[in-house]
């Protein structure tokens, strides 16, 4: 039983919602079901897929964010990767990169390795957030209130997070088609 009430969407396609309103950012998108969805609907250079090292992309999405303090970097990740790397939500909120969108697709469960429960369920990320010092943190189910938060969020200095509800439905997708040598090149010279 989910933990509140109303609508919820699927991971696909909050992230489509959100790679929709995208357009030349770095985007760092943790390993498993994301990086295969997101490449899926709309691969670009500038997108960065984690194939393994879960709980490392808002790690690397923090040095790209403090190299590159002109462009807004977004990190997509998820409630079981965030887990984690708990220690990296610290590291973002102390060092405060203003140019840093954080947007966690919470489905309660790790879903690249069988839906086993993780403990999003009980610990509120957007919370622990909070109190790590990220600035702006929301909490959304349905798309119209996630289109319009990320919108917000993209205008204003973070560090930011968006913890967005979605179901534990993966889509049908193969894996990301490019080895990390390639996803690696063609980032860093997309970024330059």
């Amino acid at each position: 039983m989910r933990p509140e009430e109303g609508t919820i969407q699927s991971r696909a396609r909050a992230i489509g919602a959100v790679l929709e309103l995208l357009t030349d950012q770095p985007v760092i998108i943790c390993n498993g079901f994301p990086s295969r969805e997101a490449c899926k609907q709309a691969d670009r250079p500038t997108h960065f897929y984690m194939i393994g090292s879960m709980g490392v992309a808002p790690a690397i999405g923090l040095g790209v964010a403090l190299s590159k303090p002109a462009k807004k970097v977004v990190v997509l990740d998820g409630d079981g990767n965030v887990l984690m790397g708990m220690g990296t939500l610290a590291t973002v909120g102390a060092l405060k990169p203003k140019n840093f969108l954080h947007v966690v697709l919470d489905n309660e469960v790790y879903g690249s390795t069988g839906n086993q429960p993780t403990f999003s369920r009980v610990v509120r990320l957007e919370q622990v957030a909070k109190a790590a010092g990220y600035v702006h943190v929301e909490r959304v189910r349905e798309r119209e209130d996630l289109v319009y938060e990320l919108k917000q969020m993209l205008a204003k200095d973070g560090p930011s997070m968006l913890l967005v509800k979605v179901t534990e439905q993966a889509e049908d997708v193969d894996r990301v088609p490019l080895d990390p040598r390639e996803i690696t090149r063609r980032f860093m010279k997309a970024i330059e």
